[in-house]
């Protein structure tokens, strides 16, 4: 998962941000998912870390925590209008809301996708587009 050479071992920070980032990658088009359910997820597997600890790896999947993130696209589901390689746009607070500062560019994705939205187009419609890892097929990261 990580560009680090083979043996080298992650740090606790970075563990917790390699898990957090294989979730949010794994995030179908037209889905979303809140930081507290990543975190719930994460937390099953690692037994640490809260909504406020994904924030903080969401903020920093551009740059801090890239080279956790594989450089093919192959698993990325769906198109990436941005070039990121994490779909940080389909990570929403428990009210749906996209963050503040990329308001406006994370709607732009989510509405491209076909996401559901609130009726005034402002909040991800979490009753019909909250996505869980179990929705899916194992593959091979579960294995």
């Amino acid at each position: 998962m990580t560009d680090s050479p083979p043996g080298t071992p992650l740090t606790d920070v970075e563990e917790y941000a390699a898990a957090v980032l294989d979730v949010v990658r794994r995030i179908p088009s037209g889905r979303a998912m809140t930081y507290g359910l990543i975190a719930e997820i994460v937390g099953e597997r690692l037994g640490r870390g809260g909504p406020r600890q994904v924030g903080s790896v969401m903020a920093g999947s551009g740059d801090r925590y890239a080279h956790l993130v594989p450089d093919d696209d192959a698993d990325l589901d769906g198109a990436d209008p941005y070039g990121d390689r994490v779909p940080w746009w389909r990570v929403v607070n428990a009210a749906g809301s996209p963050p503040q500062h990329h308001l406006t560019e994370a709607l732009d994705a989510l509405r491209a996708e076909g996401c559901p939205l609130s009726r005034d187009g402002r909040r991800v419609n979490l009753r019909r587009a909250v996505w869980f890892p179990e929705d899916e097929p194992p593959g091979p990261a579960d294995a």
